[in-house]
């Protein structure tokens, strides 16, 4: 079994618990305006490589995995584009009592027969699921990543049925979603939740603009500054005080 690969970063700090392996997967369907990853976006232009190897690759971290309870983050692009290869590493990581966690937007989640039978197996080898909601607006969803937030939302509540834990995660973007209208209605659907077990605001940053620059893409935020100290802390005091 292969996946598609982006890239890997063998001491991730901010994506899980403890120290983490995170490894990106080629392929997104969403094209979020403030993408620091813009070059995982096509699908299929990544490297293969193989379960074996990538559990090869992670024997020489597993001395630090145990001593901060980390283990592997597979993030993106997006994760679920590629569920039968994650049901296999995971599935093998869990053999080695590995920590596993998903980073995903839930952009690509239906509820077709298929893809939820893959998805419910992959759940079952998945102790964490790191879930970035963008926007609870479907439309100013819409216009920040080109699609609807209806797949993210329905994603939410169906691991929320399935008691998956997860962390929320929410980049806050000055002018796009900070209005405080719009936080109260996110606090309230996370709020419908029960699986939540953490909430983070991430600051918005351009530390990506220049790989849309070097891809040859317009970046659509330019002249937008990160979040200041106290329209992060705002944020957190209505996203987090629950």
């Amino acid at each position: 079994m292969k996946g598609n690969i982006h890239s890997v970063e063998t001491f991730g700090a901010v994506d899980g618990p403890g120290i983490r392996y995170v490894l990106f997967l080629q392929g997104c369907l969403l094209r979020c305006k403030y993408c620091h990853n813009a070059d995982t976006w096509k699908i299929g232009t990544g490297t293969d490589k193989t379960v074996e190897e990538i559990l090869v690759e992670l024997e020489d971290y597993r001395p630090f995995f145990a001593a901060s309870n980390g283990g592997i983050t597979v993030s993106g692009g997006e994760p679920l584009l590629q569920i039968p290869f994650l049901i296999a590493l995971f599935k093998a990581c869990k053999e080695r009592g590995i920590h596993t966690t998903i980073d995903s937007s839930g952009g690509c989640f239906e509820k077709g027969e298929l893809f939820l039978k893959e998805l419910d197996e992959l759940l079952e080898y998945t102790d964490l699921v790191l879930l970035d909601l963008k926007h609870i607006d479907n439309q100013k969803h819409r216009e920040l990543t080109g699609k609807p937030n209806r797949a993210p939302l329905d994603f939410a509540k169906y691991l929320s049925k399935k008691n998956i834990p997860v962390w929320i995660r929410h980049v806050l973007v000055p002018t796009i979603n900070d209005d405080e209208k719009y936080l109260r209605r996110l606090s309230d659907f996370i709020g419908t939740l029960t699986n939540v077990e953490k909430v983070e605001v991430l600051p918005y940053h351009q530390m990506g603009v220049y790989k849309w620059e070097a891809l040859g893409y317009p970046y659509p935020l330019k002249g937008i500054d990160s979040p200041s100290k106290e329209l992060v802390e705002k944020a957190e005091s209505i996203l987090i005080a629950k």
